[in-house]
């Protein structure tokens, strides 16, 4: 493990610009669940980050901004009971979170109208249904 987390083709964030935290962790473990610091915080500047262009910036830090403690995002990972396990667990979810704060908006949706045939298919089957009630019904209940 290199600790360089790479995001996408063009920008990996520098293992410089992470900072890790260990502590106990709880859930399975045994006898060393006391021990050992198996839970790691994973914990990286996205405003100070000289590694990530201003434009991608202000982009990530809108989508994550629930997130953010000071313009400091963290993650943390405890599912493993190996400390590297959750190191890697953790670097991943960071570099998942980070891709898809910074990808491209989704095109504006264009408002459509139903066309003519799905209208008259609509009140067809609409028709349909009512005369299939009624013929259903009896009559002086």
């Amino acid at each position: 493990m290199d600790g360089d987390v790479r995001v996408t083709d063009r920008w990996t964030v520098p293992a410089a610009e992470l900072r890790e935290r260990f502590s106990r962790s709880s859930g399975p473990g045994g006898q060393g669940v006391n021990t050992a610091d198996t839970r790691v915080e994973l914990s990286f500047d996205l405003a100070g980050s000289p590694s990530l262009p201003e434009s991608l910036r202000t982009r990530a830090m809108e989508r994550l901004a629930g997130r953010l403690v000071d313009g400091v995002l963290t993650i943390t990972a405890s599912e493993h009971r190996a400390q590297l396990a959750n190191r890697e667990a953790a670097r991943e979810r960071l570099a998942a979170l980070l891709r898809e704060a910074i990808s491209p908006p989704p095109p504006p949706r264009r408002p459509t109208r139903p066309s003519r045939g799905a209208k008259e298919r609509r009140l067809a089957d609409k028709k349909r249904q009512s005369q299939r009630k009624r013929e259903r019904r009896v009559d002086g209940e």
